[in-house]
């Protein structure tokens, strides 16, 4: 069977799509680009002196990891430069990122973490890049505003991550089912790997941080001891894994089935995870891949933002998994 890269998957699917244009293909490229340069560093990240943090603290109120910041800088300055776009937003900034009028500006807006997980980087866990691209609303023109960036999740053109591991992939939707890339180092290429990702409708994992239990609310108190007590797909009970690197996390999740949870708690009411460089994007690949993604009331894809860095608890995984969890708290008041 020929081995196929990602540029020529897009190219093939390009009639499916009506994002997949030239500009969109070409803003994909130096994502991709971006990619590749920083699976390099972490690959040599033991030996390049940038492990640890950098004494900074970020718009989150999170210690800025030297990788984080080297990642960051990456992206911004290779998408700016790309074409295809006229705003981005980082996790690691504070407000809005327009390019620059010495730059050609396209309709695209891109969305990004560009390295989730990186407090694990220390101790060698996977970590990743998540990025969520939307278009501008129809009759924007001049300077990008606020209001039109922040668009609900079920607006995406494409999401995706990229995961740095014992191998890098690329996992990538554009709104025709989920697809994902492994890096061949040999030739410097994404090779699809894993064609048409689906979860399964129910799983045998669930993925939490229990150590937060005594902050958590009834409604979130029984829906983990749901799993607990529940019997999975396989007829056994359900399994608890939890690496602390969401991306990583959700990856097992989207490949073996079952639940990863982040519910609200007392100290963070709102949830942790950001919405829209975070939520957004998984919830994207997990409906497109036949799984389900809920703040434990709704639809992620339906949450209004209403602000950059909005946050949100997120439920999301195998179908029945999700549906269990929000049957939980329908029993109580939001």
């Amino acid at each position: 069977m020929p081995e196929v890269t990602v540029t020529e998957h897009l190219l093939l699917h390009q009639k499916l799509s009506p994002h997949a244009t030239g500009m969109f293909t070409g803003l994909l490229y130096d994502l991709i680009l971006s990619g590749k340069s920083i699976a390099m560093r972490i690959n040599k990240a033991g030996l390049l002196d940038v492990l640890g943090g950098t004494g900074m603290v970020n718009v989150q109120g999170e210690n800025v990891q030297k990788l984080d910041d080297i990642a960051n800088h990456i992206l911004l300055y290779r998408m700016e430069r790309c074409g295809a776009l006229c705003a981005m937003s980082s996790e690691e900034e504070p407000d809005l990122i327009r390019v620059r009028p010495e730059f050609p500006q396209g309709d695209y807006i891109l969305i990004f973490d560009p390295l989730d997980g990186s407090s694990n980087i220390d101790v060698n866990v996977n970590v990743g890049t998540i990025f969520s691209i939307f278009h501008r609303p129809e009759g924007g023109s001049g300077e990008v505003r606020l209001e039109e960036v922040l668009q609900q999740g079920c607006r995406q053109v494409a999401a995706g991550y990229m995961l740095y591991g014992p191998s890098t992939m690329l996992v990538l939707s554009t709104g025709q089912g989920v697809h994902g890339f492994t890096l061949d180092p040999g030739v410097g290429e994404f090779l699809l790997s894993h064609p048409n990702m689906q979860i399964p409708e129910q799983g045998y994992i669930y993925s939490v941080n229990e150590g937060n239990r005594q902050n958590w609310s009834d409604a979130s108190r029984e829906a983990v001891d749901w799993f607990h007590t529940t019997r999975a797909a396989n007829g056994k009970h359900y399994s608890s894994r939890y690496v602390g690197s969401l991306v990583a996390d959700f990856h097992r999740t989207l490949i073996y089935g079952g639940i990863y949870m982040y519910p609200p708690d007392a100290d963070k009411p709102q949830g942790k995870l950001r919405l829209m460089c975070e939520a957004n994007p998984l919830a994207f690949l997990a409906e497109q891949a036949g799984g389900k993604a809920s703040d434990g009331y709704g639809r992620i894809l339906e949450r209004q933002p209403d602000k950059l860095h909005a946050r949100t608890p997120l439920f999301i995984g195998s179908r029945r998994d999700v549906e269990a969890v929000e049957a939980i708290y329908a029993r109580y008041p939001r």
